[in-house]
């Protein structure tokens, strides 16, 4: 499996187990929440909000159009930090990011 479908799964495997626990919203965010320049919009959503609402769609619009994928990443301590001391009990989620960072760093 090529990393294209393997971040494809992962991405599905995120989304499932944030519906789980209700962290997937219905209503997106006004559009000026979406236009933070901080990263993962810290200023304007929460981490769960950022992750549904910009980096789902990004990674799936490269996938999409079979573009070039990040050359690392180090987005699980973020996730990690939105567990800490949350109502989520969720190892799988924080399986999930550890993977993705390293299917996006470790392919290069």
């Amino acid at each position: 499996m090529g990393p294209h479908a393997e971040l494809s799964q992962l991405l599905l495997k995120i989304e499932a187990e944030m519906r789980a626990w209700s962290l997937w919203a219905a209503t997106p965010p006004a559009d000026s929440a979406l236009q933070s320049l901080q990263p993962f919009c810290i200023d304007t959503l929460d981490f769960w909000q950022w992750v549904q609402w910009i980096m789902v769609p990004r990674f799936r619009q490269m996938i999409e159009q079979r573009q070039p994928l990040p050359q690392g990443s180090n987005i699980a301590p973020m996730a990690e930090e939105a567990l800490c001391g949350s109502y989520v009990k969720s190892n799988k989620l924080a399986e999930y990011f550890n993977a993705l960072d390293l299917l996006l760093t470790l392919r290069h």
